[in-house]
């Protein structure tokens, strides 16, 4: 691809390490490396993102399949990795229509990858900034690709720890939700301390060396403050592999600590 060839591979890059911990193929050989010395800094970080990932698969099977909702707007869409978001939805619903959203240029080399999908259905990528509401909602790709009069998925997946500052991350969620119908919802997840402080600032200092981009984790209570005004689905918000797991509860503790991140989907009223 011509915008991948003029990136950098000799240098890792957060979204190809993220690619790496999930099992996928786009990262190169200065990216394992970094991989192999973030393990070794803070050895639960792939557990992280690979219980990150299973849970946004999870609440996209069940918004689609359970909820009904055939329209998805995932925001901080990163590296494409199989089953993508929309490979998922389309399994469930063979119509459902998708749009990716990501301003990393990395992402977007790779942004084609995202496209193919059920040919009931339809998928675009959108290269632009979430911190931007109205731009990303009146953007040609999500105004021909999504009705929002009708109920929308919308994901936020490890976005929010990007946005260090509160009212501007409940300016983002609001200005997002308010142009959504009612029945929409939101699917979050966020890194989180509450568990293991000291693992989680090590993992904190770890990605903000590699990427020069602070991050901020937040409570389960700061959580919920940013989701006040809308109805959280059961089981409400808790820790990414607990979120309809079928997993025993005894297998669910064994992870408690090494997860570092807290899920939700939330319906707009």
């Amino acid at each position: 691809m011509a915008g991948l060839a003029r990136l950098r591979t000799d240098r890792p890059h957060p979204a190809r390490l993220y690619d790496y911990f999930l099992g996928g193929r786009t990262n190169f050989a200065a990216d394992r490396t970094a991989a192999q010395q973030t393990v070794e800094a803070t050895p639960t970080v792939a557990v992280m993102a690979r219980e990150n990932r299973a849970f946004m698969l999870r609440a996209v099977r069940h918004l689609a399949g359970r909820e009904g909702i055939r329209q998805f707007l995932d925001l901080g869409t990163g590296i494409p990795t199989e089953p993508n978001l929309h490979q998922v939805a389309q399994s469930e619903v063979p119509a459902a229509r998708v749009v990716y959203v990501d301003d990393d240029p990395v992402v977007h080399a790779h942004a084609q990858a995202l496209l193919p999908g059920s040919p009931l259905g339809r998928t675009a990528f959108l290269r632009a900034d979430a911190a931007d509401p109205a731009a990303v909602l009146d953007s040609p790709e999500v105004r021909d690709c999504l009705d929002l009069d009708q109920p929308v998925a919308l994901s936020l997946m490890a976005l929010l720890p990007l946005v260090t500052d509160d009212r501007a991350a409940r300016e983002m969620i609001r200005g997002f939700t308010a142009a959504l119908s009612s029945g929409s919802c939101l699917t979050l997840s966020h890194l989180t301390a509450d568990r293991d402080p000291e693992g989680m600032e090590a993992a904190r200092r770890q990605y903000e060396k590699l990427s020069g981009v602070r991050i901020r984790t937040r409570s389960r209570d700061e959580l919920a403050a940013l989701l006040d005004g809308l109805e959280l689905l059961p089981p409400g918000i808790v820790l990414v592999h607990r979120w309809r797991s079928d997993r025993s509860e005894a297998d669910l503790a064994d992870d408690d600590a090494r997860v570092g991140s807290y899920g939700a989907v939330a319906r707009v009223p």
